[in-house]
């Protein structure tokens, strides 16, 4: 079945979610808040009667409280882009409406309906914050190029907190959400349960400062605040686990290339398939195996997860990667263009790895290549 219209859709799925699925709690930590509330009534009570020697402290606890209600909205909307997924993933009548740049790059009825119900879902909540939706914009990496810039341009032109100027302005544009709907848009019109959401926040420095990837088809929600640390479904996850050890936090042993799982991308442009091809006879002989999963979410979530070693690409767009790169940072790995520059939301050419000496190996493979 389709869904015609968001107003039933959404109906549908917040009943769904709320008689089935499991509360989120990101860490032990942090407690529990609503979804529709930034900040509770008892903690604004609470900040009023603060003075001016424990300022510092309430503005710290303030923040924190800002960042786990974007969180808290960005895992909200996720699932419900999730269940829209799921729920329409077999029905074949959601036929491809178009496709974008070439033949491979395909867009379905489903890809805008998502990207309305996360939208919908923010501005519910978050009125002036900034959005920036695959679906907005014209297929070509020009154009995405342009976008990001030009959402970039008004958030760090916008006023920060600490600004004299009037709450509601000062509020205005100090985050931009950065979203891909469906990402692997292909795997979900041939039925293949590798297609997801992925929703970034940037701050007001352009800094990614939430970073959500839900998983529908496994229940598995990746998410990450800035200095907190990654978790998934609640539990902390730490990348360095690919060589077969474990992800503590204490394991240090750099992944030996050759024991390394690289993941890649097949890009509908020509340019970028050129460059993944002729990467190809380097890269195999060298490490363990090489794998194409077909959504840039799902790589850089498990490279976080410490499931693959790394994952890089020739040329992906802003939405592809900001939740991703905050996962990846903040599990203990790096996340750099392909000269090893770390990764804005500005950068094109990416590589995403558990760290260490096989991040550079694996630059130095591509250069070989030509790829660099």
């Amino acid at each position: 079945m389709i869904f015609t219209t968001s107003t039933t859709l959404l109906s549908v799925v917040v009943v769904t979610l709320l008689s089935s699925s499991p509360s989120y709690a990101f860490a032990p930590t942090l407690a529990s808040r609503s979804r529709r509330c930034p900040m509770s009534s008892l903690t604004m009570h609470k900040a009023a009667e603060t003075t001016a020697t424990t300022s510092t402290k309430t503005t710290s606890t303030d923040n924190d409280d800002e960042l786990s209600s974007l969180l808290d909205v960005a895992i909200h909307a996720a699932k419900l882009a999730g269940s829209i997924i799921v729920t329409n993933m077999e029905d074949k009548t959601n036929s491809i409406t178009k496709t974008k740049d070439s033949s491979r790059d395909l867009l379905t009825l489903i890809d805008p309906l998502c990207e309305n119900v996360i939208r919908t879902t923010i501005l519910e909540t978050f009125p002036t914050h900034d959005f920036l939706g695959e679906e907005d914009v014209p297929p070509g990496k020009e154009a995405s190029a342009a976008a990001i810039d030009n959402k970039l341009q008004s958030l760090l032109a916008a006023p920060s907190s600490s600004s004299s100027a009037s709450s509601t302005s000062s509020q205005h544009n100090r985050y931009l959400w950065i979203v891909d709907p469906i990402d692997g848009t292909t795997n979900f019109v041939n039925s293949i349960p590798l297609c997801m959401p992925s929703i970034a926040v940037a701050d007001s420095s352009g800094e990614i400062c939430i970073g959500v990837i839900h998983d529908p088809h496994r229940n598995e929600t990746y998410a990450a605040i800035r200095g907190r640390g990654a978790y998934l479904n609640g539990v902390r996850i730490h990348c360095r686990a690919s060589s077969g050890g474990s992800s503590s936090e204490e394991d240090d042993d750099d992944v030996l290339l050759g024991d390394a799982i690289i993941a890649m991308g097949s890009p509908p442009a020509t340019e970028s398939m050129q460059m993944s091809l002729a990467a190809l006879p380097y890269l195999m002989p060298r490490v363990r195996t090489v794998r194409m999963l077909g959504s840039a979410a799902l790589m850089l979530a498990w490279v976080a997860h410490g499931r693959l070693t790394a994952y890089w690409e020739y040329d992906l767009s802003s939405w592809d990667v900001a939740a991703g790169s905050i996962l990846i940072e903040e599990a203990g790995g790096r996340m750099t263009d392909l000269n090893n520059e770390r990764w804005n939301l500005r950068t094109r050419k990416i590589c995403g790895s558990v760290g260490g000496t096989v991040h550079d190996e694996i630059l130095d493979v591509l250069r070989e290549a030509g790829v660099i």
